[in-house]
């Protein structure tokens, strides 16, 4: 028997082994030239296909391929894929009617179509909803057809994009750091020569903690000019452009957001552990989680029919994947929990994917084109995995047992202020000095907000991965004390977490779905602000 998958621009060559699994297959492709679509041949038997093919047998293998995912394959109906996590219990603490609202509203005012959220305090899940619709009515389904809506579920999966950088390539680069094979105030161009080959002195002053904490000077992202990446994944291209990219601030000096800073963190842990992203962090930092709906998602890795259109992947006209997958691999039976970020909107005219709705392909797109996994962006996950990898965090550091991947010191970096210059005594004039901006001057635009974001202007504040104080701040609310540390996610994504009073905020929706959908921040810290004060916290 001979399953088949489609691609737009090259071949993807799977073979079913003999226990139904899907595995590479370097050797099986049939290529159709002139415009027309290419055809992946998997074969489900456990012997191999001959190497060299006939005339006739080359076009019964056409002819059977391009059949495939019509008439031996239904549209998709409304097939429902759940999670094989076990997500704790919510555990009533308070009232959180008021959140509910809030999250409706934002769906009914249409910022958004859905969202989830969860938030976790003392040890226990006190509240987890999913609202509205993960993917609009009329938008097409899996297959490519329209179809109904689809209602949020609290298993969703959604493109954490920035997200990454925080729960996946801080910690992962922090456990090399234990293992003594980078230091933190080391010079970039140590671990990565081709960041500095003329010797400029400039370049030579960017250090790891720069990196890390967005203050190296470079620039805020790579250049998306030209075809490069778009008719198929090119990483290797992505990276001399990150290596290159223009020092424009003074190292050091101040903050600067860059997705360009983990892009090269990503290839510093890549280069000393000698494996890719998507092999490391699943196996030292996912795993010991225990978070089974996280992973990145290259679209060169998938198994299981499937189309890719330049960067990206698509279902198409095939039925879920329901075989079995290979470690290294992702199945694409995970396409239907995945929540669709927006319309692949990269240069029109050479995007073979271009207005396409991405799922299951990382939006960000810097990271699509390098292939969809990088330091900055590329890891996918659920409210629930994010919760569990919440509160493991916060048992580190509250020194009670704990499965969190860092020792408590170096934990300690990513979630106290790092920037160069930083001091014990930053974290308490800042708190101070909302204090006194909330009493004289408050947020008339937003009562629900703290007046400024960094409290101090000019002081912002980051650990070595995480947002403290910056004006990226606004999930923490106005309640959480500066000291409380998260992040965002471009795509509808943030988690705030505050070890004071052991509690957190996940937030997972898909703003950019809408067109003209607000960034997450905004409500996110809403939310914080109401639950704080739901659950009592420092007097509120």
């Amino acid at each position: 028997m001979t399953i088949c998958a489609l691609s737009h621009s090259r071949v993807i060559p799977t073979t079913a082994n003999a226990r139904g699994r899907c595995v590479p297959n370097t050797t099986n492709s049939v290529t159709s030239h002139g415009g027309a679509a290419t055809v992946d041949l998997v074969t489900v038997s456990g012997s191999h296909l001959a190497r060299a093919y006939t005339v006739g047998a080359v076009v019964l293998a056409l002819y059977t391929a391009l059949s495939c995912g019509h008439a031996a394959h239904p549209p998709l109906g409304t097939t429902t894929i759940t999670s094989a996590t076990t997500v704790p219990e919510v555990v009533a603490a308070g009232d959180f009617a008021p959140v509910s609202r809030l999250v409706d509203d934002a769906i009914a005012a249409h910022l958004m179509p859905g969202a989830v959220v969860q938030i976790g305090h003392a040890g226990k899940v006190v509240f987890r909803q999913a609202f509205g619709l993960r993917k609009l009515a009329g938008e097409p389904r899996l297959s490519g057809s329209p179809a109904p809506a689809e209602p949020m579920t609290e298993d969703t999966i959604f493109d954490l994009a920035s997200l990454t950088k925080s729960i996946a390539t801080a910690p992962a680069v922090l456990q090399l750091y234990e293992q003594g094979t980078v230091e933190i105030d080391e010079p970039v161009e140590t671990y990565l020569p081709d960041f500095n080959p003329t010797n400029d002195p400039r370049r030579a002053q960017v250090t790891l903690r720069m990196l890390l904490t967005h203050t190296s000077g470079l620039a805020g992202d790579l250049s998306l000019d030209g075809p490069w990446g778009l008719d198929r994944a090119d990483k290797a291209e992505g990276l001399r452009r990150a290596l290159a990219a223009w020092v424009v601030f003074d190292p050091g000096e101040l903050f600067h957001y860059s997705d360009i800073n983990f892009i090269l963190v990503g290839a510093i842990i890549e280069k000393i552990t000698g494996k890719p992203l998507d092999s490391y962090v699943p196996a030292n930092v996912f795993a010991p989680l225990s978070m089974s709906d996280t992973r990145y998602l290259p679209a060169g890795k998938a198994c299981g029919p499937h189309e890719i259109r330049g960067a990206a992947i698509a279902l198409g006209q095939y039925a879920p994947w329901a075989g079995e997958c290979p470690a290294g691999t992702w199945s694409t039976e995970l396409l239907a929990r995945i929540a669709p970020t927006a319309h692949d909107g990269d240069t029109p005219g050479i995007n073979p994917d271009y207005d396409h709705i991405l799922r299951g392909t990382v939006h960000d797109p810097t990271a699509r084109r390098m292939g969809g996994v990088t330091g900055s962006a590329g890891v996918f996950s659920t409210v629930g995995d994010i919760g569990r990898y919440a509160q493991a965090l916060l048992d580190r550091h509250a020194g009670r047992p704990s499965s969190y991947p860092l020792t408590q010191p170096s934990l300690n970096l990513m979630v106290t202020p790092q920037q160069p210059g930083h001091s014990a005594a930053q974290l308490e004039a800042a708190n101070n000095a909302t204090r006194e901006a909330i009493e004289i001057n408050p947020n008339t635009k937003d009562p629900l907000l703290a007046p400024s974001y960094p409290a101090i202007a000019g002081q912002d504040l980051r650990g070595l991965g995480w947002d403290i104080d910056t004006d990226q701040s606004r999930p923490r609310g106005m309640v959480l004390p500066i000291g409380s540390f998260g992040h965002t996610g471009f795509t509808g994504v943030s988690l705030w977490i505050d070890p004071g009073s052991e509690t957190y905020v996940v937030i997972l929706a898909n703003v950019i779905h809408q067109p003209g959908g607000p960034p997450i921040a905004k409500l996110s810290g809403d939310v914080a602000t109401l639950t704080a004060r739901i659950l009592g916290l420092y007097g509120s």
